[in-house]
């Protein structure tokens, strides 16, 4: 039998999702505690692999097993032996020819910015913060450059392993609520460390240090070096993982964002 989960987790105290051999990732938890459900040892595969600090309100994984217990079992008998930062929120039965990462076709990421000369203390952890003033509507009329598909070599992390640096971005919207900055991007997939990329020469442009333009630019130029530092992991949300109907997921909700205060 093959079930998918729905899982949230804040990715602060967490060395990132995928599993390692000191343990101390989401990974290491999640199958943890499903193995004390199902008396045997327990395997999950994953939508997309956050990295350490980055969140995750809708991260969606699916896992085998031989046992047979209610939904219910795999949602409040797993919360039972996960770490209070970690939660499932859904459990759904799907055939053996599901498969969490392969078969998602979008893949939706959330980044908060606090923009005020303070630091933040409520959100420490849960969002990044710049002092700088950022014009907002200079970032967006950047972000639309970054639309359709394009080699992303610019906002690539040295290290990723993807076999293409060419995505397709569906969406990449800036938008303000009081101290906050909400950046939204979705595509089918992203390079390792893209969104923090994106966001952070985003910044630049907003801080006035470059024109909308630049963003053009570095991506013609495909060089990571021209490119504005690696933001921070703190304000990263994985929002929502994207399937065909036909699956019969529950639906997540993507319009999330921490209410103020």
């Amino acid at each position: 039998m093959r079930i998918a989960l729905g899982v949230e987790y804040d990715g602060s105290a967490f060395h990132g999702w995928q599993k390692q051999p000191g343990g101390g990732t989401v990974q290491d938890a999640l199958q943890a505690a499903l193995s004390q459900i199902a008396g045997e040892p327990v395997n999950v595969v994953c939508a997309g692999r956050t990295d350490a600090g980055v969140h995750a309100t809708a991260q969606v994984v699916h896992f085998d097993t031989l046992l047979e217990r209610p939904l219910s079992a795999w949602v409040r008998g797993t919360n039972t032996f996960l770490p209070s930062t970690v939660a499932v929120r859904w459990a759904h039965p799907v055939s053996d020819d599901f498969h969490a990462r392969f078969l998602a076709y979008g893949r939706c990421y959330r980044y908060i910015l606090i923009n005020r000369p303070q630091r933040t203390g409520v959100w420490h952890g849960r969002a990044g913060w710049y002092h700088h003033p950022l014009d907002v509507e200079i970032m967006q009329q950047a972000a639309g450059m970054l639309l359709g598909e394009h080699d992303f070599s610019a906002f690539r992390a040295a290290g990723c392993q993807a076999r293409s640096p060419i995505k397709t971005i569906r969406q990449a919207a800036v938008r303000r609520t009081g101290d906050m900055i909400v950046f939204d991007f979705e595509a089918g997939a992203f390079l390792h460390h893209m969104v923090r990329n994106l966001v952070g020469s985003l910044v630049y442009v907003g801080q006035g240090k470059h024109s909308p333009g630049w963003i053009g630019g570095l991506l013609a130029s495909g060089d990571r070096r021209l490119a504005a530092p690696t933001f921070s992991a703190a304000g990263l949300y994985l929002v929502d993982v994207k399937y065909e109907p036909h699956w019969g997921l529950p639906t997540n909700d993507d319009s999330f964002l921490p209410v103020q205060k």
